[in-house]
């Protein structure tokens, strides 16, 4: 199984980038490919303006449309998911999560914007034709510690739920073929009537 990581946060250390981490070790243990797209590595010009042809843009794109699943993580302020994120998603075509399976992750200073996934990131992750959203995990910042040597520490309530959410994205991905379309119809089986 192939699954794009996306960091929404503008920061190179962060608690969003924490969670993705730690979703990232879970996945491989499962076996699954990963990749990851880090969004404030894009180029910031090309981002405003669309340029979905500047080279780092068009990868960017393209990472999307080769994963099965996504995991998608953010900060979370005032009340909405990060600025470099909504911008990035802005330039994905619209069916860019057609047949996919996308986990929310966001982090935030406290539980009051844990409504940020539902109804901020949620319908937008929608809009772009995704097959399936899985129920987000949101942590505050003190469930999220960052260590000053580049480490982090998830505390335990949180990394129950990254190990649920990750067993329901592998069942979840795994339930549906990778082309959700029609089966194949073999030209033998095929009956006109004129």
């Amino acid at each position: 199984m192939s699954v794009l990581l996306i960091a929404g946060s503008p920061s190179e250390r962060s608690r969003s980038a924490a969670l993705l981490d730690s979703v990232s070790q879970r996945l491989l243990l499962r076996g699954a490919t990963i990749e990851r797209l880090h969004i404030r590595d894009l180029s910031p010009q090309s981002l405003l303006l669309a340029d979905t042809a500047h080279r780092t843009i068009a990868a960017a794109i393209d990472q999307v449309a080769r994963a099965r699943a996504i995991v998608v993580a953010t900060p979370v302020y005032k009340a909405a998911y990060s600025g470099v994120l909504k911008v990035f998603l802005d330039l994905l075509p619209q069916t860019a999560l057609k047949n996919k399976t996308v986990l929310p992750l966001a982090t935030g200073g406290s539980p009051n914007h844990m409504l940020a996934l539902d109804y901020a990131l949620r319908p937008v992750l929608q809009s772009l034709s995704a097959r399936h959203i899985l129920p987000g995990v949101y942590a505050t910042d003190s469930q999220v510690t960052l260590m000053p040597e580049g480490a982090h520490h998830i505390g335990a309530e949180v990394s129950a739920r990254l190990d649920e959410a990750v067993a329901t994205l592998f069942s979840e991905v795994a339930r549906t073929p990778a082309n959700a379309g029609f089966e194949p119809i073999a030209f033998s089986r095929v009956r006109c009537s004129v």
